[in-house]
């Protein structure tokens, strides 16, 4: 990191990074003056609503919209080939036995393939006519076979939802078999298997999906107004899909509600909507009702997990065998593809864990459900319960602590290359967890398990060591052989005569705060206050060019960019300082809105002066010295990204004859490196832990035979309210990362990976004595309440 003297400006006397500014979002947002995509109206504006398909499988053999187009107040109603637009095709560069790609079409044709699938648009005066003339439309099906399960799309002889994809399955990737596996079970004192499951997710943001297109006759332009994490993508993806320059495509990104991870990909309703915007010459709004989003909206986390583990009789961890299938619904995501869950599983699965031999299979098998999207965590929540369970399940078959098994497993010495081919930066992995499991001790929580046990009562006490791979830039994304390769992030920093602060950031803040994160990161580099720096963010003509918001990657990623463009910015703020103090650039400082002389602090010229000089009198400058003042600087990193790392203790008390779970105390040790705001940092992790605890006890969505989705409403969707989310406490260590331009490791999505492993380690404490063991989630009340039924084993352990 190029190195810019001290700030000298005062925050209490400190730096800018470190500090819990408040958020400079929250004014706005608290008080109702922000703007959301359905705040948004332009004149002539047309509202759009979506037919979409009552059956999982089959053909469509009648689609009749005479009765829609003769509504009253209806100016438009599209079938696919009305619109005639190229599919969505996301492609990984490998070959065909490890990789299908499916086009998903814009509105389905002929054939459909989940229950909720466009087939038409509606577009009229108001949404409500729009949804009226829904009514109108006649479609008949043929019913195929609906494919809804793992094991029925692997079964032999199955109905195919591609005809491309052989048994059902779009992926399929042995990514590690090293040499020793084999031996190393024939030699280990005790083999332990874990066999989970875990349920199909919706992300649930608050603000659901939408779109507001028209185009612009003065600038020829399309513009799309969307909650999306991921601008360009989208912008590139309009294009191609309309067949238009990606000039003429912009796409501005209000205040957003909420995304974590299903607004990262790229959505067929966004696209029809504007083809609908271009065709009518109309503006059009599209905005996803709750039904919609629970049923035909991106899904996430259904996974299988069939893992074996050696270990020495000292509860060492010899080798790691895993077959990892992953149901991804009826197409591949743009641009992450159907390998976005097992690839990620295969790649990271041995985790915190010393594992010296590993073979894993990823599969990703396709459905007739709604397709798979990233979900906060992508996997990981999932392996690292798998990984959890193993270290449980071992320490029982050995007659050990489990705690101790994996303080024997921990790495901890640094950097470490894993088995996986991954090296690990270093972290606090054996810290946190001693931390964790000390706090709770002290807390007295070990004794009043041991002590209500005796009393009858249904205490347990789980943990979860884990850590978070943040920072992902283009070599790890292209050893996933991903066509299109995330990776870098732009950022440009402009001053104007006033001297404040306009900076771009290719990221895409949907809550977590960057206008107050990144304006910290400026104001420490620049030593000017955060009240004079402006991010602007979620405009593809505005920021160059840029990835958006997913796996942890703003603070990481661009963050780094918008320090590095801040940096440069600096340098020329020094050079021309020092030009017009009369003085060598070695005797110049930035500080408080300035620069001054370091041998005569007193004398200095402000950011404003040197600006005015910039813009309005440049025949001032140093020869050579081009007229304004601005930068641009890109960050990416050849590596295998950062690791933030975490362990979560839980107390649970579970109720017999209901098995309901109460969380009596839960403690998260968290180490993101450098916390750029430590206030932010809690909300995330709160956040995530309570998203961690929805999948680990309450969410599901499921599926009737038929392929029909169940769960249609909140009524059949148990979301936890803030009566089931408990009190979060939070330690945090800081080891900073190395190669990070701030030191910040990332903290989006920790909490969510760690809570499920915890909790469920937690109530199968408390279920000891009866010898059960629950190894899926959700974890349901009834099983809970069969196993509190059931009666106790004497020497359970």
């Amino acid at each position: 990191m190029t190195a810019l003297p001290a700030p000298a400006h005062a925050l209490h006397g400190g730096s800018w990074i470190g500090q819990s500014v408040r958020r400079r979002e929250d004014p706005r947002l608290l008080t109702g003056t922000g703007r959301y995509l359905d705040d948004i109206a332009v004149p002539g504006m047309l509202h759009a609503a979506f037919l979409r398909s009552t059956a999982a499988a089959g053909t469509v053999t009648l689609l009749d919209l005479d009765g829609a187009r003769e509504t009253s107040g209806v100016r438009g109603v599209f079938a696919a080939a009305d619109l005639n637009l190229t599919g969505i095709t996301a492609e990984l560069e490998r070959p065909p036995h490890e990789f299908v790609p499916t086009e998903m079409p814009i509105l389905a044709s002929d054939v459909v393939r989940f229950a909720g699938e466009p087939l038409a648009l509606v577009v009229a005066e108001d949404a409500y006519l729009a949804e009226d003339a829904l009514e109108r439309i006649r479609v008949e099906y043929r019913p195929g076979t609906a494919i809804t399960g793992i094991e029925q799309a692997l079964a032999p002889g199955a109905p195919l939802v591609h005809a491309a994809a052989a048994h059902n399955t779009l992926v399929d990737v042995s990514m590690f078999d090293t040499e020793g596996v084999d031996d190393a079970f024939a030699t280990a004192a005790t083999v332990v298997r874990v066999r989970t499951k875990t349920g199909r997710q919706n992300a649930l943001p608050l603000e659901t999906r939408g779109a507001l297109a028209y185009w612009d006759d003065r600038d020829e332009q399309l513009v799309i107004h969307t909650c999306t994490q991921v601008p360009h993508q989208v912008r590139t993806v309009a294009a191609a899909c309309l067949g238009i320059d990606e000039r003429q495509v912009r796409v501005i990104v209000p205040d957003m509600g909420g995304g974590f991870g299903i607004k990262c990909v790229v959505g067929r309703e966004e696209i029809a909507v504007a083809a609908a915007a271009l065709r009518l010459r109309r503006p059009v709004k599209w905005i996803e009702d709750r039904r919609e989003a629970l049923t035909a909206s991106f899904l996430s986390r259904e996974q299988s997990y069939d893992v074996r583990a050696a270990f020495d009789a000292d509860g060492r961890i010899l080798a790691l065998d895993a077959d990892v299938v992953c149901d991804m619904g009826a197409y591949s995501c743009y641009p992450f593809t159907a390998g976005i869950e097992p690839l990620m599983a295969s790649a990271e699965m041995p985790g915190v864990y010393r594992v010296p031999e590993y073979r894993v299979r990823g599969r990703a098998i396709t459905s007739n459900k709604a397709p798979t999207a990233p979900y906060r965590g992508v996997s990981r929540p999932q392996y690292v319960m798998v990984m959890e369970r193993v270290m449980e399940r071992a320490a029982r078959e050995l007659g050990l602590d489990a705690v101790e098994v994996r303080r024997r497993n921990l790495i901890t010495a640094f950097p470490y290359r894993g088995v996986n081919n991954i090296t690990y930066d270093p972290g606090s992995y054996l810290e946190s967890l001693n931390l964790c499991e000390s706090t709770l001790r002290d807390e007295g929580w070990f004794d009043l398990r041991d002590t209500a046990r005796a009393e009858g009562r249904w205490i347990g006490i789980g943990f979860s060591c884990f850590s978070e791979r943040t920072g992902y830039g283009s070599a790890a994304f292209a050893a996933r052989k991903m066509a299109v390769v995330p990776g870098f992030d732009i950022s440009e920093i402009r001053m104007d005569v006033s001297g404040t602060v306009v900076v771009t950031t290719g990221t895409m803040s949907h809550g977590q705060s960057h206008e107050t994160t990144m304006a910290q990161i400026v104001a420490e580099r620049l030593g000017i206050d955060i009240a004079r720096i402006k991010i602007v963010q979620g405009d593809t003509d505005r920021i160059l060019y840029g990835y958006g918001s997913f796996a942890s990657r703003s603070i990481t990623i661009g963050g780094s960019a918008v320090s590095l463009a801040a940096v440069k910015l600096g340098e020329k703020l020094l050079d021309l300082g020092a030009h017009l103090l009369e003085t060598d650039r070695e005797n110049v400082r930035l500080g408080d809105g300035r620069v001054e002389r370091i041998d005569d602090p007193g004398t200095g010229v402000t950011y404003a002066q040197i600006a005015n000089i910039a813009y309005l009198q440049a025949h001032r400058l140093p020869k050579g010295v081009e007229p304004g003042l601005s930068a641009t600087a890109a960050f990416d990193t050849d590596g295998d990204g950062t690791f933030a790392n975490a362990t979560h203790g839980v107390v649970v008390e579970l109720e017999p004859g209901t098995g309901h779970v109460r969380i009596l105390r839960y403690f998260c040790v968290e180490d993101c490196g450098v916390a750029i705001n430590p206030q932010v940092v809690e909300g995330q992790c709160r956040g995530g832990i309570a998203q961690g605890i929805a999948g680990a006890l309450f969410e599901e969505v499921t599926y009737d035979a038929a392929g029909q989705p169940l769960v249609a409403s909140f009524i059949d969707y148990r979301v936890p309210t803030a009566c089931e989310i408990p009190d979060i406490g939070i330690a945090h260590l800081e080891t900073p990362c190395l190669f990070t331009e701030t030191g910040a490791k990332g903290v989006g999505e920790g909490g969510t990976i760690g809570a499920p492993a915890a909790v469920l380690n937690a109530v199968n404490d408390a279920l000891r004595p009866t010898g059960v063991e629950l190894d899926d989630t959700p974890i349901h009340l009834y099983t809970v309440a069969a196993a509190l039924a059931a009666p106790r084993k004497e020497n359970a352990r």
